[in-house]
């Protein structure tokens, strides 16, 4: 049984699992960095640990620093979160090596499913469909752009580590292959170490479908639905929701018996063992899905499905990691749809400024007004006064909501956008609204590339009455937190920063 558990994470995802941790009678240790001295999780916690340091290398990202915190305070197992070392083989061999439970899957089946080149291959084998490409290990830029060639233009180029568009560009000109190859490579350098790349043919207007997955050390699995991540800009999620809004529209998705078992097949052939979750691409016409990569670790985005199925999964990979048995309802444990309870929509709420193309908003928040209703969720460390560093992911909210139908979820998102107020920093709060108003919202009419056309030359419209005075008397303070020089490193692109429920 795990005693005592060494969080290797920062924000929201840290706080996320301190809870769960605590309810289950486990003490918990903190890590933080100069900058989180004063951060939520640091005080959540039994005890917290100074890494020392702001920027993630020097931090959250140093391995021999985070298993020195989890050995001096006497963890017996740790609990990586999200981003930063989530999906890093080495980091659960050092923790192995000092003696230290990892939460999460064995370091042979993160390498096996945690690059995406390795990947495909297993999922080839397990018989998972898959986009037309070229994964080999060890591709040469003239390997890939010949077998970019071979596929046709256009092709997208992709990081084998990592996530979160970063590593990812789009060709549509050869003459362009070089010149994208090397933006994409140092991309993927810098935010995960491993420039390893692969070519897969552009599959035009998709869907973004993925399935949560938890699998026990016993051999069972289960697959607890869909999400549909479609809604992105510059391949960032920004609208996620469960179950999927095409499969909500039409009142089933009749894709789901042959993804859930392609997700089975993949997840015991690579052994793998915790909470994953397994992503495709879906057509134009949700008629065919492709398998796209595994993420071996929680989703920022996990919050919808807890609220469709009633689990805890957080407490699920502790349970997990301790050699519990899966025992959840046969609905849940065989995927049978009836069993999930209503619909649930998320969205990320981000310091950016919409007016100078979404580039980093930093600096001091000066008010911070949060809705409150039943149904609602929102995961969240900052509040008025607090500051939004420059050294870290710019996600300031996740706001959760849940309804009995898709479209009372979206109408109880809409109020609470509404009703949330952030003066001192630049948001996307008005860009959220806009897109959950859109009749193709409502409609499940959109695919990934829908903010890049339907969105490329939108602006916020002026603030009404109050706070638009409110607004402009902060504006000095706002100029002066400045925004993140371009290309600054941002850190786990994954990471909030506390969580609470907002319930009325």
């Amino acid at each position: 049984m795990i005693k005592k558990l060494l969080v290797a994470n920062r924000g929201e995802i840290a706080c996320r699992i301190i809870r769960s941790a605590r309810a289950m009678g486990v003490r918990t240790v903190a890590i933080y960095s100069d900058a989180d001295a004063k951060a939520n999780h640091v005080a959540l916690a039994d005890e917290a640990v100074a890494l020392g340091g702001n920027e993630p290398s020097e931090s959250y990202l140093n391995i021999a620093k985070v298993v020195d915190a989890g050995v001096s305070t006497g963890c017996d197992a740790v609990h990586p979160g999200y981003g930063f070392l989530s999906e890093r083989a080495e980091f659960v061999d050092a923790m192995t090596a000092a003696g230290i439970t990892f939460v999460g899957p064995s370091s042979a089946a993160m390498n096996a499913l945690g690059s995406k080149i390795a990947a495909k291959s297993i999922a080839v084998k397990a018989g998972a469909p898959v986009v037309p490409g070229y994964f080999e290990p060890g591709a040469t830029m003239e390997d890939l752009r010949t077998a970019a060639e071979n596929i046709g233009y256009p092709v997208l180029l992709k990081a084998s580590a990592g996530g979160g568009g970063r590593g990812m560009r789009v060709v549509r000109d050869p003459e362009l292959f070089e010149e994208e190859f090397q933006i994409a490579t140092d991309e993927a350098l810098k935010g995960f170490g491993d420039g390893a790349m692969m070519v897969e043919k552009l599959i035009e207007r998709p869907r973004h479908l993925e399935v949560q997955i938890l699998a026990d050390q016993h051999g069972n699995v289960a697959c607890l639905f869909e999400r549909e991540c479609s809604l992105q800009r510059r391949h960032q999620k920004l609208v996620e929701e469960a179950p999927s809004g095409v499969g909500a529209v039409r009142g089933d998705l009749a894709l789901w018996p042959a993804m859930q078992k392609a997700c089975r097949d993949l997840i015991l052939a690579a052994g793998y063992v915790g909470a994953g979750t397994v992503e495709f691409i879906v057509d134009e016409k949700a008629e065919n899905f492709y398998f796209l990569e595994v993420n071996a670790r929680l989703q920022v985005e996990h919050p919808v499905t807890e609220m469709i199925t009633g689990l805890d999964l957080v407490a699920w990979q502790l349970r997990i990691a301790q050699g519990e048995r899966l025992d959840l309802s046969p609905g849940l444990m065989s995927g049978d749809r009836s069993a999930i309870h209503g619909h649930s929509i998320e969205v990320r709420i981000v310091s950016e400024d919409p007016e100078r193309g979404f580039m980093p908003s930093t600096g001091p928040i000066l008010s911070w007004v949060e809705p409150t209703m039943t149904g609602l969720r929102i995961d969240t460390g900052f509040g008025a006064k607090s500051e939004v560093s420059r050294y870290y992911d710019s996600l300031l909210a996740k706001v959760i909501a849940h309804g009995e139908t898709r479209e009372a979820a979206r109408r109880k998102l809409v109020a609470a956008l509404r009703d949330f107020h952030i003066l001192g920093v630049k948001t996307n709060l008005a860009f959220l609204i806009d897109l959950l108003e859109d009749p193709n919202f409502a409609t499940a009419n959109f695919d990934t590339g829908t903010i890049g056309r339907d969105y490329a030359e939108w602006s916020p419209g002026p603030i009404p009455g109050e706070l638009g005075l409110i607004a402009a008397a902060a504006e000095p303070a706002m100029s002066a937190g400045g925004a993140t020089p371009a290309g600054a490193y941002r850190g786990a692109w994954d990471i909030a920063d506390g969580f609470r429920n907002a319930r009325g």
